[in-house]
């Protein structure tokens, strides 16, 4: 289920770009789950990658494929719900969430021993599904939050 229709501000798509930056960390070996369809075109960004996806219009919340690591831009008012479940799973994840969510107390108790941190210089930019301008940017940074996926360093700044 891609949210479109629950909140109109969870309908931010990150551009391509945004994806390459991190190309380097993410395994070509791996299955990738995105699971935050919006307007499906992660599916085609990830494949000029040659990265093998999961990404089709289902439920977060009672659907569950093989995968074996979730890469997505979640919508934003619902990340403590999805980070619950992401807990339960257990499983790596790369997520796009605010920078500030390093400072909220349940995401500090659930995943402090093993989160690594992706931080771009410039800011993370996004479309909204109802639009065509590609570069939006929000009034706070984001970054890629890394759960799981041995990073050589916890923090890592790329251009």
């Amino acid at each position: 289920m891609s949210f479109v229709k629950d909140k109109y501000t969870d309908n931010y798509i990150t551009n391509k770009n945004d994806w390459l930056r991190i190309k380097e960390y993410i395994p070509k070996d791996k299955i990738i789950w995105s699971p935050f369809y919006c307007d499906g075109k992660q599916k085609e960004y990830f494949e000029d990658m040659n990265i093998n996806i999961i990404h089709e219009d289902k439920d977060f919340f009672s659907y569950t494929p093989k995968y074996d690591i979730i890469i997505d831009n979640p919508p934003f008012s619902k990340k403590k719900q999805i980070l619950n479940k992401l807990k339960e799973l257990d499983k790596p994840f790369i997520l796009i969430c605010p920078s500030m969510m390093l400072s909220y107390k349940y995401f500090q108790n659930d995943f402090k021993n093993d989160i690594q941190v992706i931080i771009p210089s410039k800011r993370i930019n996004f479309r909204h599904i109802e639009s065509n301008k590609n570069n939006y940017s929000p009034p706070f940074a984001s970054f890629y939050f890394c759960y799981k996926m041995n990073l050589k360093k916890d923090l890592v700044f790329i251009d």
